[in-house]
């Protein structure tokens, strides 16, 4: 068994091998202001240990300095992880003791930032009166409306930007067709990897918190959860939780998702899955099942928080499923599954989803795991399991809030 102090030695390891921020390469400069893999995601893992532990300031500051470094670009293919709204949500994270140096800098990028919702916004409800599919860029977390959304909810979460963007996600749970048979809103024309594919002839509809349905609905759970709120709120969210429902797969280690379907799938109703894949957070039954125990809390509904609760813990107690997590990845792995169940554990009415941190810090510390990525970054590599790691260590929830860019608090 890893202990608590083997695990903080992990941690300052980890720490000190990204102490110093390269370069920014020539050919990619933007390439700093990712949250998913540049400086920017890496700066929160300063960030955080410098809240937690205290000591220098430093090298919080450099990383973030490095991840400002060029022009921060505020152009419509922006989105939480990558350009202004990246490097804004790393400096709603700067403690208060910090936050006077970096006040100008985020006034400036907070105005491009709304105004990029505004002009996103407009564009996703002429896409809609079109009558035209989204795309994963309009909607999702990583770089659509929902993402931008998730940043607003931090800083001016009462404002009229996160409004319009709600009432975006409303519009969004809508079928295109007025008659009500048309594909689900979210319906993409493209398939999983943004492209053209023989196996997803009619585009196809997402599950996962990345890139399907499952963002909008923990958006719109933590806005309701705070109190914030927009016409047909609920009902949009009802209408997710519903879609989840038709699509939830029974099986012996429990109630699973696909992590897509076909059109063909959406015309049969059944998935061509034929099993649960990995737990992960980015697609898998654990990301989906924050979304849905979420949604239960913020629709004030126990039958579906515990619904999703007990998906959660049979998915992270199955030794089949638990197999197929082979990296140590916030988006794919161990750590995302770590830092979900965390705060799952925290809201939980299921007593049993409390036990369930302490016994999956043990494969985020495997030996045979630690060091295995060859990224630096926040998403996939060693930043990320860090900061689960920051978690699991002290055993409390992060001082941060950094894990608000995965919506899973």
């Amino acid at each position: 068994m890893t202990t608590l102090a083997a695990t903080a030695a992990i941690l300052e390891q980890y720490t000190a091998h990204l102490a110093e921020p390269p370069s920014p390469p020539p050919e990619e400069p933007w390439a700093v202001q990712s949250l998913a893999d540049g400086a920017a995601g890496i700066s929160l893992l300063h960030i955080e240990t410098a809240s937690r532990y205290g000591g220098s300031w430093r090298t919080a500051h450099r990383w973030i300095t490095s991840a400002a470094s060029g022009l921060i670009s505020a152009a419509d293919q922006t989105g939480l992880f990558l350009g202004a709204p990246a490097v804004g949500f790393v400096l709603t994270a700067v403690p208060p003791a910090y936050q006077h140096s970096y006040a100008p800098a985020r006034t400036t990028l907070h105005q491009h930032i709304t105004d990029l919702a505004n002009r996103r916004v407009d564009a996703a409800f002429a896409r809609i009166g079109r009558e035209d599919l989204p795309t994963f860029a309009e909607y999702d977390l990583f770089y659509g409306l929902t993402g931008i959304g998730a940043y607003l909810l931090r800083t001016e979460p009462e404002g009229p930007a996160l409004e319009r963007i709600l009432q975006y996600l409303v519009a969004l749970t809508r079928p295109l067709a007025p008659d009500g048979r048309g594909l689900p809103g979210w319906w993409v024309p493209h398939d999983p990897a943004r492209g053209k594919s023989p196996y997803f002839p009619g585009g196809h509809g997402n599950f996962g918190a990345a890139h399907g349905i499952t963002g909008p609905l923990l958006l719109l759970a933590q806005a309701l959860r705070r109190g914030i709120t927009v016409n047909g709120h609920q009902d949009a969210m009802f209408t997710i939780c519903a879609h989840l429902d038709t699509w939830c797969q029974h099986g012996g280690s429990g109630p699973w998702w696909p992590e897509h379907i076909s059109r063909r799938d959406l015309d049969r109703g059944h998935p061509h899955h034929a099993a649960p894949a990995r737990p992960s957070w980015c697609y898998g039954t654990t990301g989906i099942a924050r979304a849905g125990q979420l949604a239960g809390l913020a629709l004030r509904s126990p039958t579906i928080q515990k619904f999703y609760e007990d998906a959660l813990y049979r998915a992270l107690t199955d030794p089949s499923q638990l197999a197929q997590v082979t990296d140590n990845g916030l988006c794919h792995g161990w750590a995302g599954i770590y830092q979900t169940a965390h705060r799952a554990a925290s809201d939980a009415l299921d007593p049993q989803l409390r036990t369930l941190p302490d016994c999956l810090g043990e494969p985020l510390t495997a030996p045979d795991r630690l060091g295995s990525s060859s990224s630096p970054g926040l998403i996939n590599g060693v930043a990320g399991t860090a900061l689960a790691l920051t978690t699991f260590a002290s055993q409390q929830a992060p001082i941060t809030g950094w894990d608000a860019c995965l919506l899973i608090n």
